[in-house]
């Protein structure tokens, strides 16, 4: 296996970092999926038994000057590491003004991310800093845990409100309820509720418009355009996603399957990212 990339271009090296200290404020360690077109960002959490999931994808070619993969054999030009995303933004965020940034896999006292950063000096002399990132490298015959997840059969999809508002309401719920309920319908129509014995708090949030899925996903006929459909989940899940943004999406989508999963997507001009938050009962 092999892998080397490299990153001239100082607006990508910054748009590569947001994506990756986002992902790092989303979760502790993660599996990066690379392939020779696209890099993926996996937390393959089972929903089903209350973890969060999240599937994050990037075109290396909006982001990389060069980028080369030899992959565990020619039918299977893939590689799986596991690695802790703090680290890769830690050392790409003392990068910030190099010249250029090497990324490859490397083998040292373990295999690894090898982060090289070229940095200006006031000198002829070129000053490159170095930080070695330990991963584990996931074997073939667990790849099909990483694959991308299908998308679920929601029973409402609604434009998200702007996420800096939907954060300030829910870092003030929080202090109020450990769970908090979601709300929408296909009229455009988003509730944030918190329902204790001692206080219920609701926010609403009008005309938000509902994405144009066509065939996929929810069916609804025009009489229950109305009809509220919920999830109940973990207030700090939910704060935690909007908390790690960097970005300010193009589009942010919500898909609610009726007490079950709280499907979240952004999509930016090169990157989508989608979570998936379970209802809690």
């Amino acid at each position: 296996m092999k892998f080397r990339s490299k990153i001239i271009d100082i607006g990508c090296l910054n748009n590569f970092t947001r994506v990756v200290t986002t992902i790092s404020k989303l979760t502790k360690t993660c599996v990066l999926r690379l392939t020779p077109d696209n890099l993926y960002f996996v937390l393959s959490g089972k929903v089903a038994n209350g973890g969060v999931g999240m599937w994050c994808e990037l075109s290396q070619a909006n982001f990389f000057d060069e980028f080369q993969l030899e992959g565990v054999s020619v039918k299977a030009n893939e590689v799986c590491l596991e690695l802790a995303p703090e680290n890769l933004s830690r050392a790409l965020r003392t990068a910030q003004n190099a010249k250029a940034v090497k990324i490859k896999l490397t083998k040292k006292h373990c295999p690894c991310l090898t982060v090289a950063a070229e940095l200006p000096t006031m000198s002829s002399m070129s000053r490159v800093v170095t930080h070695d990132i330990p991963v584990d490298v996931i074997p073939r015959r667990l790849w099909n845990d990483f694959q991308e997840p299908s998308m679920p059969d929601f029973d409402v999809s609604i434009y998200m409100p702007p996420l800096k508002i939907m954060k300030n309401v829910v870092d003030r719920m929080k202090n109020l309820s450990n769970f908090l309920v979601i709300e929408a319908n296909m009229n455009g129509e988003m509730n944030l509720k918190i329902e204790t014995d001692l206080v219920s708090v609701t926010t609403h949030f009008k005309d938000l418009g509902n994405p144009p899925w066509g065939g996929d996903g929810s069916q609804h006929s025009q009489g229950d355009q109305e009809t509220m459909v919920q999830a109940r989940v973990d207030v700090r899940k939910l704060q935690q996603f909007l908390m790690g943004q960097q970005f300010n999406p193009s589009k942010a989508m919500c898909n609610i399957v009726q007490n079950s999963i709280l499907h979240l997507i952004l999509l930016y001009e090169d990157v989508s990212l989608q979570y998936f938050i379970p209802a809690v009962a």
